[in-house]
């Protein structure tokens, strides 16, 4: 994410008159933008909250958007506003001091629950804009009333997809966006999520003006012919179709100084099977370095070649600096889904801690060339395990004998290739970190929360489609996953079986949960009507002899000989990872030393706290905030708990409880002389009731 000047002076800024980030960025008693700022460091300079008087803290305020479901918004904080975007999709503003509503925006085309962080903001002069997400448009609001900006694009909008190709090439491809773009003068550059499927839309970077919507450049993160990199992709990889994503999706860290804009990226699609993009496919899983202004390469990074185990980047990269031999060095660190963090020299990407490639094994699949080598940075150590053995089992489950017979059942090892026999993954396919990410001091330290549940994942051959209905051609595509091949499901992993719904639910109702989503289920936006019925008709029994007839290919038209067969967690009966404890940790990583400053569980599992045993963490979403009263503020845990540690020690300062689980990142900010910190907390996942609630805490009395 990365290069160029933003201004060249202060009176040049103030004759123009754009309010920029630069302005934004000095007023400390705001959070801005998303995760507190540009560099993504998640930090707050304010200190009227801190250890002497953590204990005071109370609610100050309550507010409810009525669309409970997977909010996980990072609210953003104006000149007291508070600026997000519910559960559905909705964009609204509130006073910060109260929470007492101002203005709300719903998007005409709302149909469905999809899953956004926050919003974006920008201004200048009496010009002031929310920036903010639906399905595949980006909306600019006025930030006064919510009211779309009519000479924003056709009417206060455009689409996400204007900068990837032809629009009859992408009219039936999904794309959106979960993560708030990132502002540079005028433009806006924005993180886009697609289907890992194969046949996906590409995932080129685009930046748009702010003020029109107009593309005003692309990064092909997929090298078109003629452009560096293309010779690690297969050379018709364009021209078939099948390969898309590589996309930047977890939002992006900006040098204001040097114009530079850090974007990480996720895998190539399918994201499973790589058969159809032999070679190390870059920009894939790639840190990328960019001229801010031009979207040009200065340099880059790839972090895992050839992806076949969906590793994408979890998170944004944090932009510190740090102290090495006596010398401030500016630097960028990014973390992993194994929870590695490796770091790099803003301006020339130099690795700060020596990285060694990790010969890893060939894959057991025929059609699959899995790369042989993979890097690992030498310190600082991960922050999840990696590797697991007998000894790393829960001896303390009921269920430890079924745990021993499926562990011994399963493949091993960093980048073992997936195969029709089940792979051990060690961190689940989330991560380790995820896309919570690091909160970052003024000292070179970054504190990060992360999971520690395996999964266990199986490929399938395709060949049997032929042989499929219409309808369980499309099941398998899209809901096997999750749902399993035979419709069974995996309730350990919160995947209900479907072998009994004609039975137990009514059609229109599962119709409407394949449409919108519910609970930790999205929305399959993406799925034409004439196929959402035929899935629907093979759930109940009702295919007609057509769909009975119809091909995988006539349903697909490409099949690749290789998917995702299903993945589940290593959990036992109880629910309870079939690991020992701690199960989700929160780490203080010093990057001036390269070491681990100190480890805690973050979280508890209820039944085992009141038995007084030791903390054992749980399974979390959402990341840290830290202040610099040396503060850290963190919901995220299973038990929706909201929690402060002392970022010195990692000593538990305060907690409190949460409606529900608050999956999202916290913000804080001052009106008025008082400091509030604030948190949405929708549950909706990991048996967590759904909530619709943004929270704010001040000191009492």
């Amino acid at each position: 994410m990365k290069k160029s000047l933003l201004f060249l002076c202060l009176p040049l800024l103030l004759i123009v008159g754009t309010y920029s980030f630069t302005d934004l960025n000095d007023n400390k008693e705001d959070w801005p933008a998303y995760l507190g700022g540009p560099e993504m460091n998640h930090y707050s300079s304010l200190d009227q909250i801190n250890r002497s008087n953590v204990s005071r803290l109370e609610l100050a305020w309550q507010y409810n958007t009525l669309d409970s479901g997977l909010f996980q918004c990072n609210p953003i904080i104006i000149k007291g506003i508070l600026y997000g975007i519910s559960a559905a999709g909705k964009a609204f503003a509130l006073n910060a001091e109260t929470g007492k509503e101002k203005w709300r925006f719903s998007p005409d085309t709302i149909q469905r629950f999809l899953t956004n962080r926050g919003v974006t903001y920008w201004e200048d002069g009496d010009d002031k804009r929310i920036m903010c997400t639906y399905d595949q448009w980006l909306y600019a609001l006025d930030a006064r009333n919510g009211k779309p900006i009519k000479e924003f694009g056709n009417n206060g909008r455009v689409s996400l997809k204007s900068g990837l190709g032809k629009p009859e090439s992408l009219e039936k491809k999904y794309l959106m966006s979960r993560t708030p773009g990132t502002i540079f003068k005028d433009l806006l550059i924005m993180p886009t999520v697609m289907l890992e499927g194969a046949g996906s839309a590409p995932g080129f970077i685009q930046a748009f003006n702010v003020r029109t919507g107009k593309i005003a450049w692309v990064f092909h993160t997929i090298p078109l012919p003629g452009e560096f990199g293309y010779d690690t992709w297969p050379l018709d990889v364009h021209e078939k179709g099948i390969v898309g994503a590589a996309n930047s999706w977890t939002g992006m860290a900006l040098d204001k100084k040097r114009g530079i804009i850090y974007a990480p990226t996720g895998s190539a699609s399918p994201d499973f099977f790589g058969g159809s993009r032999k070679g190390s496919n870059l920009f894939a899983n790639t840190l990328l370095a960019l001229d801010v202004n031009t979207g040009k390469r200065i340099w880059h990074y790839q972090f895992v070649r050839h992806d076949i185990w969906d590793r994408d980047l979890p998170s944004p990269p944090n932009l510190i600096t740090i102290k090495r031999n006596d010398k401030s060095i500016d630097v960028v660190a990014q973390f992993t889904k194994s929870g590695h963090v490796f770091v790099f020299d803003r301006e020339t990407g130099k690795p700060i801690f020596p990285i060694k490639d990790m010969v890893v094994p060939k894959s057991p699949i025929a059609e699959e060339e899995a790369w042989p080598t993979q890097p690992l940075p030498t310190m600082p150590a991960p922050v999840s395990r990696n590797l697991i053995t007998e000894s790393d089992l829960n001896k303390a489950s009921p269920d430890y004998d079924s745990l021993l017979k499926v562990f011994r059942g399963t493949v091993k090892g960093m980048f073992q290739p997936f195969s029709d026999k089940p792979t051990l993954v060690v961190p689940g396919l989330n991560g380790g970190v995820e896309w919570g990410g690091a909160a970052a001091d003024k000292e070179g330290i970054l504190y990060v929360n992360s999971n520690e549940v395996p999964w266990i994942v199986t490929i399938k051959s395709n060949a049997g489609l032929a042989n499929m209905s219409k309808g369980q051609s499309l099941y398998v595509r899209n809901c096997s996953s999750c749902h399993g091949v035979d419709r069974l499901g995996n309730p350990l992993s919160g995947f209900p079986s479907l072998s009994t719904l004609k039975k137990t639910t009514k059609k229109v109702t599962v119709q409407e949960i394949i449409s919108s989503g519910k609970g930790r289920m999205p929305g399959f936006p993406q799925i034409l009507d004439e196929d959402r019925k035929a899935i629907l008709n093979y759930l109940f029994d009702e295919e007609s002899e057509k769909d009975k007839l119809a091909s995988a290919k006539d349903v697909f038209g490409v099949v690749e000989p290789w998917d995702l067969k299903g993945y589940s967690k290593f959990l036992d009966s109880n629910g309870d990872p079939g690991i020992k404890p701690p199960w989700g940790i929160l780490t203080a990583v010093d990057l001036n030393t390269g070491l681990h400053k100190w480890k805690v569980p973050l979280g508890d599992v209820k039944k085992y706290k009141d038995q007084g045993l030791p903390s054992t963490g749980t399974e979390n979403y959402g990341g840290p905030i830290v202040t610099a009263s040396g503060l850290i503020f963190i919901a995220a845990s299973k038990d929706a708990k909201f929690r402060v540690f002392d970022k010195l020690n990692g000593k538990l300062l305060w907690e409190a409880d949460l409606p529900t689980a608050g999956y999202a990142t916290p913000s804080t900010y001052m009106v008025n002389g008082i400091q509030y910190v604030v948190i949405s907390c929708g549950g909706a996942r990991l048996g967590a009731a759904k909530g619709d609630y943004v929270v704010a805490f001040r000191l009492g009395k």
